[in-house]
């Protein structure tokens, strides 16, 4: 029983649903926490936490229209990824510090412990990955 058990939990496909720490891609240091829903066939990713020594929720100042001013945390910084094949693609993610809304793909690694969100402005050969560490 606890093994046809186990076979049908591990035929469920692998989903970033959950808490993730994000990691600045050029220092390596933890930046904050995003939690990830599924709405609808669609992946949002809003910022719970920011891990700042100066500010632990800073307004997003460079963001333009309806996110200028507003804290970062309670942000919905991830929008629109849906899943393709074996992973997720055609989303769009804000960064904060710059302000800038980037299209992104994702992908789930380690069994699903971390997860690459690489952001990029036309083609996807161009842009940044960063990984994000399932939990926080």
């Amino acid at each position: 029983m606890a093994l046809a058990s186990f076979g049908s939990a591990s035929a469920q496909p692998a989903s970033p649903v959950g808490l993730w720490t994000t990691y600045n891609d050029r220092t390596g240091k933890p930046e904050g926490v995003v939690r990830i829903t599924e709405v609808g066939s669609e992946f949002v990713g809003t910022v719970v936490e920011v891990r700042s020594a100066t500010d632990t929720n800073p307004n997003c100042d460079a963001c333009e229209g309806e996110f200028r001013g507003k804290p970062v945390v309670g942000l919905t910084i991830l929008r629109g990824l849906h899943r393709a094949g074996g992973g997720f693609v055609d989303g769009s993610i804000l960064d904060p510090d710059d302000g800038r809304v980037y299209r992104c793909n994702a992908t789930l690694l380690d069994g699903g412990r971390r997860l690459e969100v690489h952001g990029y402005v036309g083609l996807p050969y161009f842009g940044r990955t960063q990984t994000w560490v399932r939990g926080n």
